[in-house]
């Protein structure tokens, strides 16, 4: 057995059944292993940034890691986007990536790179491999490190004769590590706060956000009054009929500031202290008051579940029923508004549905508008680094099966940066609805350049702007085997929803926002 079967036997014996792959020459042995080895779904993207998208979405609904198959250095390069997006969504990725034989990198090679360090910036946990024997090891360490309940990014790195050496071995599944345990003194200190009368807040996070903590959390707020909030790059959140209506923290900063100002205390479930994305002349850098305390119930290598559920009890709080979020909204007709294309997807989502959100501008608003919606699960772009939209409702997709349709709400200009994935979708015949909101332009930055506070000029405009030409989704999905319409009314967009849902394959519509 050579080094490449070990690993492609101990990742599906750790319970790695899914590669999302872009293997190069240095990757060969791997790729025989995958063709004759059983049991490995292997999903082919086009470019390394899709590659590491879609395995980011298959965490966030699968709940356990993929592995991706990147080539040397410069592979792992053109993935480290969403790598880095995927690090802040918390999710569990075993990258498994190429490099030059040991005894070839001394003659620096055309693609010979500091590949340990690179992964480095983006990984929880790094291991070079050297040998064929220690492959299978190492396979089963990085599934154990990516499959922590806060997942991780474990990259392993395999130089070519580590993988076609013999001696390889099949290393059994590691135990998973346990959670760190919940401190009794944060869960009494959070109890004592609620008790206080003073203003709370309750600022959720991650799997704070999923069914099993909103009931837990709403119980605190109804016993004591105190106020729940979701973090603005939240992941993965449960939403619609039967869940909480949560609302997230503005991505603004004058707007979160505004939101946050009347707290005295803010208890932080599995969340990080708020913060804006950048900072702004004479703006600060932190979002809540000056003279808040901050106060944590349970850190994110922490399950919020078990604490949630001791403050409960420290609080003797009954258990109560979510509120009603009210009717679903219907079709909303004429030019397409951020509200108006909220109410449509929300009253003609299927159920159980996927939403992968990458419209930071235009959608801005578009949680509160679908509170009532079927129950769905809300996909968001977490680490800022614009492209995992697309490539997360791809690799989501994967995740879901053919019963779940994936909406992908994808900005024009970030939708460029990965637009491979539409090619993935057709290939694998994937449940995706891609509505592209076509702006013509990178509206947020316009918005940006304001914020700082400059005028934009011609030269600047020129650079913010996507048009002259405009770019033809439509021919550039059905190109890539998707089928696409334009639509220009909310009518419009909801009719070509509709008939998506009914396709078992992709379907893309370009509307002209």
């Amino acid at each position: 057995m050579n080094g490449a079967e070990s690993l492609v036997n101990t990742l599906l014996s750790s319970g790695v059944d899914t590669c999302f792959a872009n293997p190069g020459t240095s990757e060969m042995h791997f790729v025989g292993a995958l063709d004759r080895i059983p049991g490995m779904r292997c999903v082919l993207g086009l470019q390394e940034n899709v590659v590491t998208g879609m395995a980011d979405g298959y965490y966030r609904i699968a709940g356990k890691p993929a592995c991706t198959l990147l080539h040397c250095g410069p592979g792992l390069s053109n993935g480290m986007g969403n790598l880095h997006n995927a690090r802040r969504a918390r999710a569990g990725i075993v990258n498994i990536v190429g490099d030059q034989a040991t005894y070839h990198r001394p003659f620096d090679a055309p693609l010979t790179a500091d590949t340990e360090g690179m992964a480095r910036t983006v990984s929880h946990w790094v291991r070079t491999t050297t040998r064929a024997e220690d492959v299978g090891r190492d396979a089963a360490a990085a599934v154990q490190a990516a499959s922590a309940l806060t997942g991780q990014i474990a990259t392993l790195i395999l130089p070519a004769d580590a993988s076609w050496g013999q001696g390889g071995a099949v290393a059994g599944k590691l135990p998973v590590p346990a959670p760190a345990p919940i401190d009794p003194n944060a869960v009494e200190t959070a109890a004592r706060l609620l008790r206080s009368g003073e203003n709370v807040l309750l600022l959720l996070a991650d799997r704070a956000t999923h069914v099993p903590a909103q009931r837990l959390a709403w119980r605190v707020a109804v016993k004591t009054g105190a106020k729940l909030l979701g973090s603005y790059s939240n992941a993965h959140m449960q939403r619609g009929r039967g869940r909480l209506a949560l609302d997230r923290i503005s991505y603004g900063v004058d707007a979160a500031i505004s939101e946050l100002a009347s707290f005295k205390h803010i208890i932080l479930v599995n969340a990080v202290p708020p913060v804006g994305f950048f900072a702004y002349p004479d703006k600060p850098s932190t979002q809540y008051p000056s003279d808040a305390t901050l106060h944590v119930l349970s850190r994110p290598d922490q399950d919020p579940v078990a604490a949630l559920d001791a403050l409960v009890e420290a609080l003797g709080a009954e258990d109560v029923a979510l509120p009603d979020p009210g009717p679903c909204p219907e079709v909303v007709t004429g030019a397409p508004t951020p509200e108006g294309l909220a109410r449509v997807v929300a009253a003609v989502m299927p159920e159980q549905a996927i939403i992968s959100n990458e419209s930071i501008s235009f959608g801005r608003d578009f949680d509160r508008f679908t509170h009532a919606a079927p129950a769905h699960d809300w996909l968001n772009l977490a680490g800022g680094a614009i492209g995992d939209g697309l490539p997360v409702a791809t690799g989501a997709a994967i995740a879901g099966g053919p019963g779940r349709r994936v909406i992908s709400l994808q900005a024009d200009g970030s939708a460029m940066y990965s637009l491979q994935s539409l090619w993935t979708q057709a290939r694998e015949n994937l449940p995706c609805t891609t509505v592209l909101l076509n702006n013509r332009k990178y509206n947020i930055l316009i918005g940006e350049y304001k914020n700082v506070g400059a005028t934009p000029g011609k030269t600047a405009m020129d650079m913010l702007d996507l048009g002259n030409p405009d770019i033809d989704w439509v021919r550039i999905a059905t190109g890539m085997g998707v089928e696409a319409a334009r639509a220009t009314t909310l009518e419009e967009c909801a009719a070509l929803m509709k008939t998506s849902f009914t396709r078992k394959g992709p379907f893309l519509i370009d509307l002209v926002i």
